[in-house]
């Protein structure tokens, strides 16, 4: 008997009468597309934009890759899945502990659920890091670009990966496939620069060839991207761990950086969350309030806040959360943080400045279908495309 539904962490998804393509474009904030339209290299999206459907929606917090890929292809907030950021303090050993490997799925993820159910599935990422955790439970076609041998940070492993991903819907189509990207050119180009307009039109070429192949196509990003230096070049931080060492005393607070990841040459794990970890627990509320003050700080609120407005697990958050604005970034202290291979201006993301991505669909949406995060793009992509 033919399945016609997956239910799947309290969604349930209608089986793919056709194929269905979600992609990633990681760090692709809506400025740059609708630069790259503006400069005539992008006719694909502005079809999307104008003709289809288009949408500005908000992405999970903490706006970084891992917690963003890992809400798509679940459909459901960190809260839910556990996956908070790149790293986390493990409280009992106290060591910091990378959040790549399966293990800290807390739930199904649709493509495994698809999978499960017999559906043919396939996951194509530009990098490495994310390969166990996207295809943990599928049966089917996995492919890691970096794997391959493409260059990390390059602007190749992200137009390799939507390459890939049509060659396999010409030559085997998956009934689900999951394409994600990598940011290497949102973090070293800002949006209409030329190499950016040249990398868009790029993207724009590929997503419009995996439409011609006849699939239904969704796409949306983890996370913006924004300049984080002044007009001279002068990096914009806060040091966290220098502050809170001259404040509370050595020892008293541990800022870790949940951006921190294998691939830290173009941002030197600046970005725009914090996670702080306190001896005394106790004074959270009190060293919230103390950081809320520093200029370049957004917001700083107490764990328990912090997790019930921004869906985020207790256990993998610190004491306190903090976010940068929208021109900052948060480091521990200077000399921990390597800036020499920046090769531009920095640019970063973690904040909610950063939160606002878009969301496309290359078919009509049900007008009953209104998405208002990157995680519900399955659920256009099967439930609401016509």
């Amino acid at each position: 008997m033919e399945v016609r539904a997956v239910s799947v962490n309290g969604r349930t998804y209608r089986w793919p009468v056709r194929p269905v393509v979600v992609v990633c474009l990681d760090g692709s904030a809506f400025e740059y597309i609708d630069r790259a339209i503006a400069a005539g290299v992008a006719p694909y999206l502005r079809s999307l934009a104008g003709l289809k459907f288009f949408r500005l929606v908000e992405s999970a917090l903490p706006s970084f890759t891992n917690p963003n890929n890992v809400s798509i292809i679940t459909g459901v907030p960190p809260s839910v899945h556990g996956i908070s950021g790149n790293f986390f303090l493990d409280r009992g050993t106290g060591s910091t502990v990378m959040m790549n490997d399966p293990s800290y799925l807390e739930v199904e993820t649709i493509l495994s659920a698809f999978s499960r159910a017999g559906a043919r599935v396939a996951v194509i990422t530009a990098k490495d890091k994310l390969r166990r955790l996207l295809t943990k439970g599928v049966t089917g076609t996995s492919i890691s670009i970096e794997a391959t041998g493409v260059e990390v940070y390059s602007a190749a492993l992200s137009e390799q990966a939507l390459a890939e991903g049509a060659r396999l819907l010409a030559s085997a189509p998956p009934d689900l496939m999951y394409l994600s990207t990598s940011d290497y050119v949102q973090h070293t180009h800002a949006p209409g620069d030329a190499e950016a307009n040249r990398f868009y039109g790029a993207i724009d070429g590929a997503l419009a060839e995996i439409d011609r192949l006849g699939a239904t196509v969704v796409i949306t990003a983890d996370h913006g991207m924004r300049a984080k230096a002044d007009p001279s070049g002068q990096v914009r931080a806060v040091y966290l761990q220098d502050l809170l060492d001259r404040t509370l005393g050595a020892n008293a607070a541990r800022v870790v950086l949940p951006i921190t990841d294998p691939y830290v040459r173009h941002h030197g794990a600046l970005g725009g969350c914090a996670m702080v970890y306190l001896a005394a627990v106790e004074s959270a509320h009190a060293v919230a309030a103390g950081i809320q003050t520093i200029a370049g700080i957004d917001i700083a609120l107490a764990r328990d806040e912090a997790c019930r407005r921004f869906d985020l697990p207790p256990d993998r958050t610190g004491d306190v959360v903090v976010f940068s604005d929208g021109d900052t970034v948060i480091g521990t202290r200077p000399a921990d943080h390597d800036l020499s291979a920046l090769g531009a201006p920095l640019r970063s993301h973690g904040g909610r400045a950063e939160q606002e991505v878009p969301l496309f669909a290359n078919r009509t949406v049900a007008a009953g279908s209104r998405p208002r995060h990157n995680y519900d793009a399955f659920d256009v992509a099967l439930n609401g495309c016509a």
